[in-house]
């Protein structure tokens, strides 16, 4: 046993052991170590790998091989610089080709995917003899865009991308969505120019350009709506406005664009500047082509459809709520223009069409021609549905307040009566009449007559100059008359007008929209909000496209002070969104139902939060009811080739149409009478008949008419006794809603 030498411890030992003999340790001689095989134990770490000698000396290499084989020594995969990533490497690496099976641009099988393109399904031994760079892939919306469209907007995108990929009708990429106003057919044509920009069945774009065509006022509105659901992703360009040589600067800065990453691959332009500069767009070729409000191409004579018939693209996309306006041959140029050919020439659909459809639709007409009639109609809509997708904004219903609709018949008052039979008896407007073809009198004659119907201040000059018609009118008015001042009095509808502004401004915190086909009218509004102190903003054709964008977008905040928004029916009645109203006064109609349309379209879209009101006012027993009469008649042929409704009522002969010029001054309502309504006794509204009894009025768009009695609307009954003498009601999917 081995003892310390210290002195403490030999001390220790002292005294414990003072009878032990202490012998000093004798040094042992260094013994040579015993191996581990001699010893037979392993004393070796098992983590401990043995050392082997290298015999594997490297060859002289010369230069290019040493050299390449340090390249591959210090060559690395790509590592995103993000510590603990476990993400996508991204779907494209700059200079390796991806091998295997090709993947569509988003998952088909993700919850909610909406997928336009799907490869037919393919047995296991096709499969192993399929080329995989050559096998198709599935196309599928953008999530993005997916997630927020409705399903009515989803079933609107498959039919676009079938249409416009010749799915639908073999060697034909046209099509028209015909959707009413209000059901986001602009949401859904940028999700259809996105997906084609972006993907196909073969794995790449199908198209490299697109081109959106709008109306002037519009072209801001198309481009805050691309940014506002693309988010970035893409770069649009533009144009609404410059100098000559810089727009056909950026033109053909655009047509030359080529490749797969095209920096502005969408351009968007109004009619007007397309037309000047057509020859520049006309040198390339663009894969789509998008035509807003594209009701403005029903002739198919005028420069802006031929120009825009001769660009060098197959697909093309034709946006219009109303497409039958006046006739059907103004329908058949829209569908030729998408698809041409399929309707045969315009002498065809005219002789084959046409004729049949419109003489079967006459009130006169025999049972042998109304049933050529539906025939032949059968047969159109037969083939034009195959490239046209219409839905009514019944759709809306489940997501937008009721709208009401009123068409409000106002008293003429007795200055207005009289200066209206002093015309008729001395213009003699009849007279030119021949053969239901109008002169160009009788059209000057209409303008002044609808003038007069919205006030005598409108024609009040032409009294002053004792034009034809109007001589010695200048006596009837007031004494000390003066056109500076506007005098609601003198106008039934003007009259109702100012009862309507007056109690909404008092009883709520509504906004109102007020539209007129005349400037001249909305100079009569001006004068009305400033006696009244109302806040307005108004919109007509001077206004520059930059500045309409700005009000409409101040107008439309909760915060906003103005009460009253002026618009001109012809300058911004397509395409705005004007949700910070709630009621739209129709001042005056149109013979083209379709700008009335649109325009009181303009509170009843996304968005809006509030019960929208409609009055459409018109003066009793005058032409303008006559137009509103016109009006029923094209919008039953409407929605008979368009919406293919099988009852609508055939209203109105076509001679009857004839007579513009006359003044009843006995009725209620010219139209009323017209209609033969089975509701009214005595001149006062039943109740709606039992479910289920054959009772309906002849005016299948409008649900009821109504007295004071029958009315809901407080704003009207409080205007009732001004100078209305007769309503339509027009309520809205009140059913759905459980409105009673």
């Amino acid at each position: 046993q081995r003892r310390s030498l210290a002195p403490s411890q030999l001390a220790k030992r002292k005294a414990g052991d003072e009878e032990e003999d202490w012998h000093p340790p004798t040094t042992r001689k260094r013994q040579k170590p015993v191996s581990e095989a001699e010893s037979g134990e392993c004393y070796r770490s098992p983590f401990r790998k043995p050392l082997a000698q290298l015999t594997n000396r490297p060859h002289c290499l010369d230069s290019s091989q040493h050299e390449a084989f340090i390249r591959s020594i210090l060559s690395k995969p790509f590592k995103v610089p993000i510590p603990n990533y476990k993400g996508p490497l991204g779907l494209r690496v700059l200079g390796i080709k991806r091998a295997g099976l090709r993947s569509p641009l988003h998952d088909p099988f993700e919850e909610g995917a909406l997928v336009l393109y799907e490869p037919p399904l393919l047995s296991a031994h096709d499969q192993l003899k399929i080329d995989k760079e050559k096998a198709p892939v599935h196309v599928v919306v953008d999530p993005v865009l997916s997630r927020v469209l409705r399903p009515h907007q989803r079933e609107g995108v498959k039919f676009l991308w079938d249409c416009v990929t010749s799915r639908r009708i073999p060697g034909s990429h046209g099509c028209i969505m015909a959707d009413e106003m209000g059901l986001g057919k602009t949401l859904q044509c940028i999700t259809l120019m996105w997906t084609l920009l972006r993907q196909s069945p073969d794995c790449k774009p199908e198209i490299e350009k697109a081109m959106v065509v709008s109306p002037s006022s519009l072209v801001r509105n198309w481009y805050n709506e691309v940014e506002k659901w693309l988010g970035g992703r893409i770069q649009p360009l533009a144009i609404d406005g410059g100098s000559k040589e810089e727009i056909d600067r950026k033109l053909v800065g655009f047509m030359n664009q080529r490749g797969l990453r095209v920096p502005s691959p969408i351009l968007i332009i109004s009619y007007e500047t397309f037309r000047l500069h057509a020859e520049a767009l006309q040198k390339g070729s663009v894969g789509l082509v998008i035509c807003d409000e594209g009701h403005r191409l029903k002739n198919s004579e005028n420069q802006t459809y031929q120009a825009l018939n001769s660009l060098n693209t197959p697909r093309r996309v034709l946006i219009s709520g109303t497409p039958i306006q006046n006739d059907l041959l103004e329908y058949f140029s829209l569908v030729h223009f998408v698809n041409s050919g399929i309707l045969g020439t315009a002498q065809e659909f005219k002789r084959h069409f046409e004729i049949p459809i419109l003489k079967g639709r006459d009130a006169d007409a025999s049972e042998a021609e109304r049933h050529k009639g539906e025939e032949r109609l059968k047969e159109l809509i037969s083939i034009v549905n195959r490239c046209l997708i219409r839905r009514t904004s019944d759709i809306l219903s489940k997501y937008l307040p009721v709208k009401i609709e009123q068409v409000v018949c106002c008293r003429l008052t007795p200055l207005q009566a009289e200066l209206y039979k002093n015309f008729l008896k001395q213009a003699k407007p009849v007279e030119e009449l021949k053969e239901g073809k109008i002169s160009v009198s009788s059209l000057s004659s209409i303008t002044s007559l609808k003038k007069l119907c919205n006030h005598p201040a409108l024609i009040h000059d032409k009294c002053v100059e004792e034009e034809e018609g109007f001589m010695g009118a200048l006596d009837l008015f007031p004494a000390g008359y003066s056109t500076k001042s506007v005098e609601p009095q003198l106008s039934g509808k003007m009259l109702v007008l100012d009862y309507i502004l007056a109690v909404t401004k008092s009883t709520s915190n509504d906004k109102v929209v007020l539209v007129s086909n005349y400037t001249q009218t909305l100079d009569l509004f001006e004068k009305l909000c400033r006696n009244r102190r109302y806040l307005y903003v108004r919109l007509d054709g001077t206004m520059s496209i930059k500045k309409r964008a700005k009000i409409v977008e101040r107008f439309n905040s909760p915060s906003s002070p103005e009460f009253i928004f002026m618009l001109s029916s012809k300058a911004g009645g397509c395409g705005l969104n004007l949700i910070g109203a709630n009621r739209l006064v129709m001042f005056d109609p149109d013979w083209n139902p379709a700008n009335d349309e649109q325009a009181m379209a303009r509170v009843w879209r996304d968005g809006q939060k509030k019960t929208c009101y409609i009055y459409r006012l018109l003066s009793t027993g005058t032409i303008e009811e006559k137009i509103f009469q016109r009006q029923t008649h094209k919008k039953a042929l409407s929605s008979c080739v368009v919406d293919e409704e099988q009852d609508v009522e055939r209203h109105f002969s076509l001679g009857e149409l004839k007579e513009l010029f006359t003044l009843n001054e006995t009725t209620t309502s010219d139209t009323h009478d017209k209609i033969k309504c089975r509701r009214c006794v005595n001149g006062h509204q039943v109740r709606p008949p039992p479910e289920g009894s054959d009772c309906t009025s002849d005016l299948s768009q409008w649900n009821h008419c109504a007295d004071k009695r029958g009315l809901q609307d407080a704003v009207l009954k409080a205007a009732w006794d001004a100078a209305v003498t007769f309503t339509f009601h027009h309520h809205s999917h009140e059913e759905q809603r459980g409105i009673p």
